[in-house]
């Protein structure tokens, strides 16, 4: 049976302030936060407003794909030019969604030094790893879903189906 663990609005705006100050107390400073949709997208914002940085979005779980690919292409364009860029995503679970983000970026020729990856939360079994984290978890212990402040408005159902679709996940 699945676990659902609701993550509070107090206990994420406190993962983006501990994201923040990774980000103030590290060497290398991003040109832009990119919220990966759609459970960076909020994140984004909020880190956005934490930093003073700007935000850009990309979406990858509708899985359109001119509609995510094509702005890879020009954020990797960004980064052969000089600009450092932030990717941020609720959650690095197992690793799917940015290992095709690199994968597209590295397609079209980002500069790897100039991208990096922040997740609120990160499963240290994850097959990709990730630069920031404000909590981790292993995935071989804690099969629990996260539900974040703005899922809480989702139908049960929808929150259901969504925990099913990987089921290695959650069992």
């Amino acid at each position: 049976m699945t676990v659902f663990t609701d993550i509070t609005h107090e206990e994420f705006v406190a993962a983006v302030r501990a994201l923040a100050l990774q980000l103030a107390d590290d060497g290398w400073k991003p040109d832009f936060i990119i919220g990966i949709g759609r459970g960076g997208l909020t994140p984004a914002v909020y880190l956005s407003h934490a930093t003073g940085l700007p935000m850009l979005s990309v979406d990858y779980s509708s899985q359109v794909k001119d509609f995510a690919d094509e702005p890879l292409v020009k954020l990797a364009r960004r980064t052969q030019h000089g600009e450092h860029l932030l990717f941020l995503d609720d959650i690095n679970d197992s690793g799917r969604t940015i290992t095709h983000l690199r994968g597209a970026l590295r397609a079209a020729d980002s500069v790897p030094d100039r991208v990096r990856f922040a997740t609120l939360i990160d499963n240290v079994s994850s097959a990709e790893k990730v630069d920031y984290r404000a909590r981790t978890i292993d995935r071989t212990f804690n099969k629990d879903w996260f539900v974040f402040p703005w899922e809480a408005v989702a139908p049960a159902q929808s929150l259901i189906e969504d925990a099913a679709a990987v089921p290695e996940r959650i069992a």
